[in-house]
């Protein structure tokens, strides 16, 4: 993954690795998750578009998904691992992308911000915690793989298991990056996610997706079970007009 910054040993993220955790492999079904189904009738998702634009407004709320109880209680088994203080709050935001995306001459780097809005309204991260390491194996997540950061802002790190495996067909438009290419689950004739090998060094390929209705060749940004789980840089230019 082409991050922006490196990590900071002293930023904030789970303080103890679980036993899910072996050396430079993790066991996705060892881990626990944060406890708790807390639903949101107040998330608010909506799209439009037109010849150029593609306008997202969300509260970063999950539409039709559920959280776990944030902050991590103390009696809560993962808090022993990690103790995230913070809580999930709206995040009234407006994303602006273009619908035909500006490819850069070379890879863009990654902020530590969202970089991503999934379809049910929530932020998606890159695939590293405040310290530089594989967020999804080391910091304790809700059932739907998403918890709050600095902020109160809920996110994902990877394609959550609830809408990863809701998805049927080759592939599914599950969200958008910032720079406007849409982020995919797609699946061969056996139901098998692609492997890093098949995906370029953005974790993205050039294929046939149903966009907005239409099977269209785009590149995409592609999810795998293997960091850094979605995308790993900008293909393409990312949008300037995302606001609060």
């Amino acid at each position: 993954m082409f991050a922006c910054q490196a990590g900071d040993p002293n930023a904030g993220g789970s303080q103890v690795d679980g036993p899910w955790i072996h050396g430079d492999t993790w066991d996705y079904t060892a881990k626990i998750h944060v406890e708790g189904s807390v639903s949101w009738p107040s998330a608010s998702y909506s799209v439009t578009v037109d010849d150029t634009t593609r306008t997202i407004t969300t509260n970063d709320l999950p539409d039709h998904q559920v959280t776990g109880i944030f902050p991590i209680a103390a009696s809560d088994p993962a808090y022993a691992y990690d103790r995230n203080p913070n809580s999930i709050s709206a995040q009234l935001t407006t994303l602006t992308l273009p619908t035909v995306p500006h490819d850069l001459p070379s890879p863009a780097c990654l902020n530590g911000g969202p970089v991503g809005v999934l379809a049910n309204g929530v932020f998606l991260y890159n695939a590293l915690d405040g310290p530089g390491r594989d967020a999804v194996a080391h910091e304790a997540q809700d059932v739907c793989d998403g918890h709050p950061s600095m902020g109160d802002v809920y996110h994902y790190h990877e394609v959550p298991t609830c809408i990863r495996d809701a998805t049927v067909g080759s592939s599914t438009v599950v969200g958008w990056a910032f720079d406007g290419y849409p982020i995919v689950v797609e699946r061969d004739a056996a139901g098998n996610l692609p492997n890093n090998a098949d995906l370029d060094a953005c974790h993205g390929r050039t294929g046939a997706v149903l966009v907005d209705g239409e099977v269209v060749t785009t590149y995409h940004y592609s999810a795998t079970l293997e960091y850094p789980y979605t995308i790993g840089c900008y293909t393409g230019e990312r949008a300037a007009t995302v606001s609060r």
